[in-house]
């Protein structure tokens, strides 16, 4: 047998937490056919000599939806060495969407996921679907880059059955009884499961709550009982009402996985992790498949004050959701609002170090500013971080930026999550709020940051933690691993030298939107269903080309 692809001389790290191992890898026909020893002859050859041989990484959490109808390349998680993406998580799929809908979904998308509805109106076109059925045959004959399953989002789901009204009630039981319908009719048709989500972060359009925060925990368990008569698993954001023990309800009545996002380190200070997972832990020896994510970087937003993404979850901000331009600067020049404001988020407040964690990332008025952390720049001042934010926004007619640490700051305390037993690496959020953060670079991240320079983490379980775990919290066949007879998803990496160059602004998106990206270090190549889609930090296909990914219905293909 000769091959279509050889990988020689490389350290092969299978993905299953066995020991590395020196050695060779033969593809053909889209499969792996030699590990260890190839010594056929290849039509093309990749020298891994001092490298990382390692499956492709899963990212089990990332909102490509959209994205991917009108970026195939679904740039920039492969620059990274992921191969296999899972979208709809939180409730927020494009699908069903009547066309009364779209605009609907695509302001709810613009405000909770920081997308540009001009870029989502100019990349989405006429759609060319409405059920989620439809909306896999989309991506099936659009294509993809890497591999991709979809769930059906909660959010679409109740606009789909209630209209505008699923932002202002609960659903009767006949709602209830339709939506677990569809979510059948999904599932059957190769939706990997239902996303879901009642955190008070979730605003759509309007400053409304997304359509899923309405839901009872009792109408998500029901609609979750699909999972039990159909296969198939659910991703849940965690909010009021949809916690630990409705979690484990849909786990115990269904026997599906349950993961949920996201368990972060620093949401309510320092240790305030610990209750959560000692509940997960709890969960865990009772023998539920439920699965908190963590984020393996800090929660880094970059935001303007147009649109405050990360403070709109605040009772106090609802009415500047609801405001155009000159309506929010109105708020913010109040003085008994500023009050408000500081008692939630000022200095003494609930998150009072946070802003000894920001910096000014962008002030056209003087950019010698930027760069300039704004306790520091307060303290100067004499003045109230809050104030000297909101005075600089109103000088700039709200045209500046701040970044900031929101949570998981603490490393240590990133680390102590990393390894509990009960956790699974994700929460890239890949896709969304792009022009606030990119934590696409999280494999990378986890790589440099982690394994390398901490030593935390040996190779084989960093990998593993990269790609069959996830794989297998979320039901994904035959990815994740390196075995002969299986499809050949790799990536090769340099790991004295893997990691990113951090952040970066581009104006790429429809409509001449912008996103922040992340250049990735150390990627020599990234293979998917055995044609390299990127060596040597560039890309080896094209949207308009033929591309190796596959829609994996339920999670198979």
């Amino acid at each position: 047998m000769s091959y279509d692809l050889k990988i020689t001389g490389g350290t092969i790290v299978d993905g299953t937490g066995a020991a590395r191992y020196s050695g060779d890898l033969g593809i053909k026909d889209k499969q792996i056919v030699a590990l260890g020893d190839a010594p056929a002859e290849a039509d093309k050859t990749i020298d891994a000599t001092g490298r990382i041989v390692a499956p492709g990484f899963v990212d089990i959490h990332t909102h490509y939806d959209a994205q991917v109808l009108w970026d195939p390349l679904v740039s920039c998680s492969p620059w990274h060495g992921v191969t296999t993406i899972v979208m709809g998580n939180c409730g927020f799929s494009v699908a069903p969407t009547r066309s009364e809908h779209r605009d609907l979904i695509m302001r709810t998308l613009e405000n909770v996921e920081g997308m540009s509805v001009e870029a989502l109106r100019t990349g989405l076109g006429d759609w060319g679907f409405e059920t989620f059925p439809e909306y896999l045959d989309a991506l099936e004959s659009n294509g993809c880059a890497v591999n991709m399953t979809a769930m059906i989002g909660h959010t679409a789901l109740r606009m789909y059955v209630m209209g505008e009204e699923a932002t202002e009630r609960e659903a009767t039981e006949a709602e209830i009884a339709r939506q677990r319908e569809l979510v059948t009719e999904a599932l059957e048709a190769g939706a990997l499961g239902f996303a879901t989500s009642r955190a008070n972060t979730h605003v759509g359009y309007e400053g409304r709550p997304v359509p899923s925060r309405l839901a009872t925990p009792e109408e998500i368990i029901e609609i979750a009982q699909a999972l039990g008569d159909v296969g198939g698993m659910m991703q849940a954001t965690q909010g009021r009402g949809l916690s630990h023990d409705e979690f484990a309800q849909v786990a115990e009545t269904t026997g599906a996985n349950v993961s949920w996002t996201a368990l972060l380190a620093g949401t309510l200070g320092p240790g305030s992790h610990l209750k959560d997972l000692e509940k997960a832990r709890a969960l865990a020896e009772r023998g539920l498949p439920v699965f908190p994510q963590v984020a393996v970087q800090p929660v880094q937003f970059e935001m303007s004050w147009k649109a405050p993404f990360i403070y709109e979850g605040m009772r106090l901000f609802q009415p500047v959701a609801q405001s155009d331009l000159e309506g929010r600067k109105g708020y913010y020049a109040d003085p008994e609002w500023r009050e408000l404001f500081k008692e939630k988020a000022g200095n003494g407040g609930k998150i009072g170090d946070r802003w000894a964690r920001t910096e000014i990332s962008w002030f056209p008025l003087d950019t010698s500013m930027e760069g300039r952390n704004v306790q520091a720049l307060a303290d100067e001042l004499g003045q109230d971080p809050v104030d000297v934010m909101l005075d600089m926004a109103l000088d700039a007619d709200l045209d500046m930026r701040i970044v900031q640490d929101v949570v998981n700051h603490d490393r240590d305390e990133i680390d102590e999550l990393l390894h509990d037993s009960s956790t699974v690496i994700g929460l890239s959020d890949a896709g969304a709020h792009a022009s606030q953060l990119c934590d696409a670079k999280y494999s990378t991240e986890f790589l440099s940051t982690f394994v390398r320079e901490r030593e935390s983490f040996e190779l084989e379980q960093a990998v593993h933690m990269l790609t069959q775990r996830p794989a297998q919290v979320f039901g994904i066949e035959d990815r994740g691993t390196l075995r002969e007879g299986g499809w050949a998803d790799v990536v090769v990496f340099d790991m004295d030298h893997v990691g990113h160059d951090g952040k970066r602004r581009v104006y790429d998106l429809p409509a001449g939107a912008d996103r922040l990206i992340s250049d990735a270090k150390g990627i020599d190549a990234v293979i998917v269903n055995g044609t390299i889609i990127r060596h040597d930090g560039q890309d080896t296909v094209s949207a308009d080309s033929a591309l190796p990914g596959k829609l994996l219905r339920q999670g198979k293909g």
